[in-house]
Protein backbone atom coordinates (compact mmCIF):
# COMPACT_ATOMS: atom_id res chain seq x y z
CA UNK A 1 0.00 0.00 0.00
CA UNK A 2 2.92 2.41 0.55
CA UNK A 3 4.02 2.32 -3.19
CA UNK A 4 -0.05 3.39 -4.16
CA UNK A 5 -0.32 6.18 -5.26
CA UNK A 6 -2.40 8.65 -2.73
CA UNK A 7 -5.84 9.44 -4.88
CA UNK A 8 -5.83 5.72 -6.14
CA UNK A 9 -5.35 4.33 -2.70
CA UNK A 10 -7.66 6.34 -0.81
CA UNK A 11 -10.17 5.73 -3.88
CA UNK A 12 -9.19 1.81 -3.48
CA UNK A 13 -9.69 2.64 0.38
CA UNK A 14 -13.43 4.05 0.30
CA UNK A 15 -14.79 1.91 -1.97
CA UNK A 16 -13.41 -1.37 0.48
CA UNK A 17 -15.41 0.51 3.53
CA UNK A 18 -18.46 1.32 1.44
CA UNK A 19 -18.89 -2.07 0.49
CA UNK A 20 -18.27 -3.17 3.92
CA UNK A 21 -21.05 -1.01 5.19
CA UNK A 22 -23.40 -1.94 2.81
CA UNK A 23 -22.92 -5.90 3.77
CA UNK A 24 -23.29 -4.97 7.63
CA UNK A 25 -26.03 -2.68 7.34
CA UNK A 26 -27.99 -5.05 4.49
CA UNK A 27 -28.14 -7.40 7.40
CA UNK A 28 -29.95 -4.64 9.98
CA UNK A 29 -32.67 -3.68 7.16
CA UNK A 30 -30.63 -0.74 5.75
CA UNK A 31 -29.63 -0.99 2.02
CA UNK A 32 -27.13 1.18 1.03
CA UNK A 33 -27.40 0.78 -2.43
CA UNK A 34 -31.00 2.01 -2.44
CA UNK A 35 -29.69 5.25 -0.63
CA UNK A 36 -26.83 6.18 -2.45
CA UNK A 37 -27.20 4.19 -6.11
CA UNK A 38 -27.79 6.35 -8.90
CA UNK A 39 -32.17 5.99 -9.50
CA UNK A 40 -33.52 6.19 -12.65
CA UNK A 41 -34.10 10.40 -12.87
CA UNK A 42 -37.94 9.95 -12.62
CA UNK A 43 -37.71 7.40 -9.85
CA UNK A 44 -39.25 8.88 -6.68
CA UNK A 45 -36.05 7.90 -4.89
CA UNK A 46 -33.36 9.99 -7.24
CA UNK A 47 -31.34 12.49 -6.00
CA UNK A 48 -28.79 14.77 -7.57
CA UNK A 49 -25.65 13.57 -4.95
CA UNK A 50 -26.35 10.03 -6.53
CA UNK A 51 -24.72 11.01 -8.81
CA UNK A 52 -21.73 10.80 -7.05
CA UNK A 53 -22.32 8.09 -4.48
CA UNK A 54 -23.37 5.43 -6.60
CA UNK A 55 -19.70 5.27 -7.95
CA UNK A 56 -18.36 4.16 -4.87
CA UNK A 57 -21.16 1.18 -4.13
CA UNK A 58 -20.78 -1.75 -5.60
CA UNK A 59 -23.30 -5.45 -5.85
CA UNK A 60 -21.47 -7.93 -4.77
CA UNK A 61 -17.72 -9.20 -4.32
CA UNK A 62 -16.89 -9.69 -7.97
CA UNK A 63 -18.28 -6.71 -8.88
CA UNK A 64 -15.74 -5.02 -6.45
CA UNK A 65 -13.28 -6.93 -6.92
CA UNK A 66 -12.64 -6.56 -10.85
CA UNK A 67 -13.11 -2.79 -10.63
CA UNK A 68 -10.79 -2.63 -7.58
CA UNK A 69 -8.32 -4.65 -9.71
CA UNK A 70 -8.40 -2.58 -12.99
CA UNK A 71 -8.15 0.96 -10.49
CA UNK A 72 -5.00 -0.70 -9.01
CA UNK A 73 -3.50 -1.75 -12.25
CA UNK A 74 -4.26 1.18 -14.14
CA UNK A 75 -4.47 3.96 -11.76
CA UNK A 76 -1.10 3.84 -10.04
CA UNK A 77 0.32 4.83 -13.23
CA UNK A 78 -1.81 7.30 -14.56
CA UNK A 79 -1.81 9.17 -11.69
CA UNK A 80 1.92 9.16 -11.24
CA UNK A 81 1.52 10.44 -15.09
CA UNK A 82 -0.67 12.80 -14.40
CA UNK A 83 -0.31 13.79 -10.82
CA UNK A 84 -2.63 13.29 -7.70
CA UNK A 85 -5.16 16.50 -8.87
CA UNK A 86 -5.37 16.08 -12.55
CA UNK A 87 -5.94 12.39 -11.70
CA UNK A 88 -8.76 13.05 -9.17
CA UNK A 89 -10.47 15.15 -11.24
CA UNK A 90 -10.54 13.01 -14.36
CA UNK A 91 -11.89 10.65 -12.19
CA UNK A 92 -15.04 11.51 -10.71
CA UNK A 93 -15.67 13.24 -14.04
CA UNK A 94 -15.56 10.78 -16.33
CA UNK A 95 -17.85 9.12 -13.20
CA UNK A 96 -20.40 11.41 -13.33
CA UNK A 97 -20.18 11.33 -16.83
CA UNK A 98 -20.88 7.73 -17.12
CA UNK A 99 -24.17 8.60 -15.05
CA UNK A 100 -25.71 11.03 -17.45
CA UNK A 101 -25.26 8.28 -20.06
CA UNK A 102 -26.91 5.54 -17.94
CA UNK A 103 -29.68 8.03 -17.08
CA UNK A 104 -30.00 9.06 -20.95
CA UNK A 105 -30.27 5.29 -21.55
CA UNK A 106 -32.92 4.18 -19.31
CA UNK A 107 -35.06 7.33 -20.30
CA UNK A 108 -34.70 6.59 -24.23
CA UNK A 109 -35.75 2.94 -22.96
CA UNK A 110 -38.73 4.79 -20.69
CA UNK A 111 -39.80 6.68 -23.88
CA UNK A 112 -39.25 4.01 -26.09
CA UNK A 113 -41.74 1.44 -24.56
CA UNK A 114 -43.98 4.00 -23.38
CA UNK A 115 -43.78 3.59 -19.66
CA UNK A 116 -45.89 6.84 -19.27
CA UNK A 117 -49.04 5.33 -20.46
CA UNK A 118 -49.23 2.56 -17.84
CA UNK A 119 -49.81 2.40 -14.17
CA UNK A 120 -48.05 -1.15 -13.60
CA UNK A 121 -45.93 -3.56 -15.33
CA UNK A 122 -45.92 -7.34 -15.30
CA UNK A 123 -42.95 -9.02 -14.35
CA UNK A 124 -41.92 -12.52 -13.72
CA UNK A 125 -41.96 -12.09 -10.07
CA UNK A 126 -46.08 -10.19 -10.84
CA UNK A 127 -47.52 -7.32 -10.97
CA UNK A 128 -45.63 -3.92 -10.06
CA UNK A 129 -46.22 -0.47 -9.82
CA UNK A 130 -44.87 1.39 -12.27
CA UNK A 131 -43.77 4.14 -9.57
CA UNK A 132 -41.79 1.06 -7.47
CA UNK A 133 -40.66 -0.87 -11.02
CA UNK A 134 -38.81 2.53 -12.05
CA UNK A 135 -37.16 3.22 -8.81
CA UNK A 136 -35.85 -0.49 -9.61
CA UNK A 137 -33.83 0.86 -12.00
CA UNK A 138 -30.22 1.87 -9.89
CA UNK A 139 -26.88 2.07 -11.08
CA UNK A 140 -23.71 1.26 -8.76
CA UNK A 141 -20.07 0.72 -9.24
CA UNK A 142 -17.19 2.72 -10.33
CA UNK A 143 -17.18 0.92 -13.74
CA UNK A 144 -17.85 4.18 -15.77
CA UNK A 145 -14.73 5.69 -13.84
CA UNK A 146 -12.71 2.70 -14.35
CA UNK A 147 -12.89 2.01 -17.88
CA UNK A 148 -12.26 6.34 -18.20
CA UNK A 149 -8.98 5.23 -16.32
CA UNK A 150 -8.48 2.15 -18.87
CA UNK A 151 -8.78 5.01 -21.71
CA UNK A 152 -6.51 7.28 -20.44
CA UNK A 153 -3.98 4.99 -19.84
CA UNK A 154 -4.29 3.54 -23.60
CA UNK A 155 -4.07 6.87 -24.79
CA UNK A 156 -1.47 7.74 -22.83
CA UNK A 157 0.78 4.47 -23.54
CA UNK A 158 -0.66 3.19 -26.91
CA UNK A 159 1.97 1.05 -27.69
CA UNK A 160 3.08 -0.17 -24.56
CA UNK A 161 2.47 -3.96 -24.54
CA UNK A 162 0.50 -5.71 -22.23
CA UNK A 163 -0.66 -9.32 -21.25
CA UNK A 164 -4.05 -9.74 -20.67
CA UNK A 165 -5.86 -13.40 -19.69
CA UNK A 166 -6.52 -15.33 -21.68
CA UNK A 167 -4.68 -14.17 -24.44
CA UNK A 168 -1.35 -16.12 -24.98
CA UNK A 169 0.25 -12.89 -26.56
CA UNK A 170 1.07 -9.69 -25.10
CA UNK A 171 -1.14 -6.52 -27.15
CA UNK A 172 -1.00 -3.34 -27.11
CA UNK A 173 -2.59 -1.25 -25.06
CA UNK A 174 -4.59 0.76 -27.89
CA UNK A 175 -5.74 -2.26 -29.55
CA UNK A 176 -7.12 -3.44 -25.85
CA UNK A 177 -8.60 -0.57 -25.31
CA UNK A 178 -10.61 -0.78 -28.71
CA UNK A 179 -11.41 -3.92 -28.12
CA UNK A 180 -12.67 -3.58 -24.61
CA UNK A 181 -14.61 -0.64 -26.24
CA UNK A 182 -16.30 -2.50 -28.47
CA UNK A 183 -17.42 -5.31 -26.16
CA UNK A 184 -18.95 -2.83 -24.56
CA UNK A 185 -21.01 -1.33 -27.44
CA UNK A 186 -21.54 -4.89 -28.48
CA UNK A 187 -23.17 -5.78 -25.31
CA UNK A 188 -25.20 -2.48 -24.68
CA UNK A 189 -26.54 -3.16 -28.56
CA UNK A 190 -27.36 -7.00 -27.83
CA UNK A 191 -28.73 -6.84 -24.35
CA UNK A 192 -30.97 -4.88 -22.50
CA UNK A 193 -31.77 -6.94 -19.43
CA UNK A 194 -28.71 -8.31 -18.05
CA UNK A 195 -27.76 -6.06 -15.10
CA UNK A 196 -24.74 -4.15 -16.44
CA UNK A 197 -24.85 -0.71 -17.42
CA UNK A 198 -22.74 -1.02 -20.74
CA UNK A 199 -23.51 2.68 -21.24
CA UNK A 200 -22.43 3.57 -18.30
CA UNK A 201 -19.10 2.23 -18.94
CA UNK A 202 -19.14 3.77 -22.81
CA UNK A 203 -20.45 7.12 -21.44
CA UNK A 204 -17.34 6.94 -18.75
CA UNK A 205 -14.90 6.18 -21.96
CA UNK A 206 -16.65 9.16 -23.80
CA UNK A 207 -16.16 11.46 -21.01
CA UNK A 208 -12.55 10.55 -20.78
CA UNK A 209 -11.73 10.68 -24.46
CA UNK A 210 -13.23 14.06 -24.72
CA UNK A 211 -11.73 15.24 -21.56
CA UNK A 212 -8.01 14.13 -22.71
CA UNK A 213 -8.52 15.67 -26.31
CA UNK A 214 -9.37 18.75 -24.44
CA UNK A 215 -5.94 19.05 -22.50
CA UNK A 216 -4.32 17.80 -25.76
CA UNK A 217 -5.67 20.67 -27.75
CA UNK A 218 -5.00 23.66 -24.74
CA UNK A 219 -2.00 22.51 -22.38
CA UNK A 220 -1.51 25.60 -21.05
CA UNK A 221 -5.27 24.67 -19.45
CA UNK A 222 -5.26 24.79 -16.07
CA UNK A 223 -3.99 20.88 -16.17
CA UNK A 224 -1.80 21.00 -18.83
CA UNK A 225 -1.75 18.38 -21.55
CA UNK A 226 -2.57 14.75 -21.26
CA UNK A 227 0.97 13.42 -20.74
CA UNK A 228 2.46 10.92 -23.36
CA UNK A 229 5.57 12.71 -22.75
CA UNK A 230 5.14 12.28 -19.12
CA UNK A 231 4.09 8.87 -19.51
CA UNK A 232 7.13 7.85 -21.64
CA UNK A 233 9.03 9.74 -18.78
CA UNK A 234 7.30 7.21 -16.31
CA UNK A 235 8.72 4.27 -18.27
CA UNK A 236 12.08 5.41 -18.35
CA UNK A 237 12.02 6.05 -15.16
CA UNK A 238 10.41 2.77 -14.51
CA UNK A 239 12.87 1.30 -16.58
CA UNK A 240 16.26 2.94 -15.38
CA UNK A 241 15.14 2.11 -11.83
CA UNK A 242 14.66 -1.53 -12.50
CA UNK A 243 17.99 -1.45 -13.83
CA UNK A 244 19.40 0.16 -11.02
CA UNK A 245 18.04 -2.65 -8.79
CA UNK A 246 18.98 -5.83 -10.98
CA UNK A 247 22.69 -4.04 -10.76
CA UNK A 248 22.74 -3.50 -6.38
CA UNK A 249 21.15 -7.08 -6.56
CA UNK A 250 23.66 -8.43 -8.27
CA UNK A 251 26.37 -6.48 -6.93
CA UNK A 252 24.87 -8.08 -3.36
CA UNK A 253 24.58 -11.47 -4.41
CA UNK A 254 28.30 -11.30 -5.63
CA UNK A 255 29.32 -10.12 -2.17
CA UNK A 256 27.34 -12.87 -0.05
CA UNK A 257 28.78 -15.46 -2.42
CA UNK A 258 32.27 -14.55 -2.37
CA UNK A 259 32.05 -13.99 1.75
CA UNK A 260 30.04 -17.64 1.92
CA UNK A 261 33.00 -19.06 -0.15
CA UNK A 262 35.70 -17.08 2.83
CA UNK A 263 33.80 -18.22 5.11
CA UNK A 264 33.78 -21.54 3.57
CA UNK A 265 37.58 -21.71 3.25
CA UNK A 266 38.23 -20.77 6.77
CA UNK A 267 35.81 -23.42 8.55
CA UNK A 268 37.49 -26.08 6.26
CA UNK A 269 41.03 -25.11 7.63
CA UNK A 270 39.57 -24.91 10.87
CA UNK A 271 38.46 -28.14 10.59
CA UNK A 272 41.91 -29.47 9.16
CA UNK A 273 43.85 -28.07 12.04
CA UNK A 274 41.60 -29.26 14.78
CA UNK A 275 41.89 -33.33 13.07
CA UNK A 276 45.59 -32.71 13.07
CA UNK A 277 45.45 -31.85 16.86
CA UNK A 278 43.46 -34.88 17.52
CA UNK A 279 45.83 -37.19 15.64
CA UNK A 280 48.99 -35.31 17.35
CA UNK A 281 47.39 -36.01 20.55
CA UNK A 282 46.74 -39.61 19.74
CA UNK A 283 50.24 -40.40 18.57
CA UNK A 284 52.23 -38.45 21.17
CA UNK A 285 49.86 -40.69 23.88
CA UNK A 286 51.15 -44.03 21.99
CA UNK A 287 54.72 -42.59 21.97
CA UNK A 288 53.93 -42.27 26.26
CA UNK A 289 51.95 -45.48 27.05
CA UNK A 290 51.58 -47.78 24.01
CA UNK A 291 49.16 -47.97 21.77
CA UNK A 292 46.99 -50.34 23.84
CA UNK A 293 46.37 -47.01 26.39
CA UNK A 294 44.33 -46.14 23.18
CA UNK A 295 40.62 -46.34 23.70
CA UNK A 296 38.24 -48.01 20.92
CA UNK A 297 37.73 -44.59 19.63
CA UNK A 298 40.78 -43.11 19.68
CA UNK A 299 42.02 -46.18 17.33
CA UNK A 300 39.07 -45.52 15.02
CA UNK A 301 40.15 -42.00 14.40
CA UNK A 302 44.08 -43.09 14.06
CA UNK A 303 42.48 -45.58 11.28
CA UNK A 304 40.20 -43.66 9.78
CA UNK A 305 43.05 -40.55 9.23
CA UNK A 306 45.58 -43.29 8.10
CA UNK A 307 43.29 -43.71 5.25
CA UNK A 308 43.09 -40.19 3.80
Amino acid sequence: MRNIPTVTKNLLIINVIAYLAYEVLLRTGVDLNNLLGLHFILAKDFQVYQLFTYMFMHANLTHIFFNMFALWMFGCVVENVWGPKKFLFYYILCGVGAGLMQELAQFGQYAVEGFAAYDSVKTPQGTIAMGEFLNMWTTVGASGAVYAILLAFGMIFPEQRIFIFPLPVPIKAKWFVMIYAGIELFSAISTTSDGVAHLAHLGGMLFGYLLIRYWKKHPTSGFGDYGMSKGQQFFDRMRANWEQRNRRQQAADSSRTEQTRRETDWEYNARKRADQDEIDRILDKIRKSGYDSLSKAEKQRLFDSSKK
